[in-house]
């Protein structure tokens, strides 16, 4: 299959999509304003990751961006267009608020929601809300030049779309918290160190390589058992041991089928590569 774009115009205005085989980019696209996370950026990035889901062709997404930093996270126009609705009543400014911030954080549960892996592919810099998105990934990968911040409490704000949840999770939650209470940078070297970022690449383009290959390594497996194992793992982080075996033997009652294991033990047997049917497409409404 053919690089080609999600559609034959761009219909986004903050992010572009490529599929190339089994593989979706979503490269975040606006280099002159360091990729921050406009108004636009909140709707077009979860309706990107949730048509791709739906599609199903797809095996892997990379998340990547252009110019010299990753992102600079969250537009100052986003804040600007927030304090305006500091009016009115108390209780209905903070109902509004909290549906507000729920709405952020679907944006970047999107990615956990997606059927398959998901990978962050990161130079420069990545601060503030790119945390969040990253911290949502499967894995993360940079370049030796980047750096990390957890930028909101140098702001006056409390980080509130995902990056204080989810980041307990992938490192030393006493790292979390001196991160998180001081704002400061961490570079590549110090994440992958801590586990945040899986390797460091020397640049761009050698990141973006290597990563490419991983992910058509992935998408050489069989699409329902490697949306199975991400289901599964995310599930654990959740709950204790015993429920996630549960649901790990209720999910294979149903899931367990030969076709796939036939295919994959034959391709073995024969040294060829396995040809797995795509995951359907999403039911997003019900047919008349």
């Amino acid at each position: 299959m053919e690089a080609e774009s999600m559609s034959q115009e761009n219909p986004y205005s903050t992010l572009e999509v490529i599929q190339e085989g089994y593989i979706a980019k979503v490269v975040l696209n606006r280099p002159e304003a360091m990729n921050s996370m406009n108004p636009a950026f909140w709707t077009e990035f979860p309706a990107a990751i949730r048509a791709i889901d739906d599609e199903g062709t797809a095996r892997v997404v990379i998340i990547s961006s252009t110019g010299k930093h990753f992102s600079a996270g969250m537009d100052l126009s986003v804040f600007l267009n927030m304090a305006k609705d500091f009016k009115g009543d108390p209780s209905r400014r903070a109902e509004r608020m909290r549906r507000m911030v729920m709405l952020l954080q679907d944006s970047f549960t999107a990615i956990e929601q997606a059927r398959m892996p998901v990978i962050g592919a990161v130079q420069g810099g990545a601060i503030g809300g790119a945390v969040d998105l990253l911290s949502a990934c499967d894995m993360r990968y940079c370049t030796s030049d980047a750096f990390f911040t957890i930028k909101e409490t140098q702001l006056g704000m409390t980080a509130d779309v995902g990056t204080l949840q989810r980041l307990p999770k992938l490192i030393p939650i006493g790292v979390v918290k001196e991160l998180a209470y001081t704002g400061r940078n961490f570079g590549a070297q110090e994440a992958q160190q801590l586990g945040f970022v899986n390797k460091v690449f020397d640049d761009q383009d050698i990141m973006l390589s290597e990563v490419t290959k991983l992910a058509q390594s992935i998408a050489m497996n069989s699409p329902v058992a490697v949306a199975g194992t991400k289901t599964m793992i995310n599930y654990a982080t959740e709950h204790t041991i015993a429920e996630s075996l549960t649901y790990m033997a209720t999910w294979q009652a149903g899931m367990f089928q030969m076709e796939d294991v036939m295919k994959a033990m034959e391709a073995q047997k024969t040294q060829s590569l396995p040809d797995f049917e795509p995951l359907h497409g999403a039911v997003n409404k019900m047919k008349d």
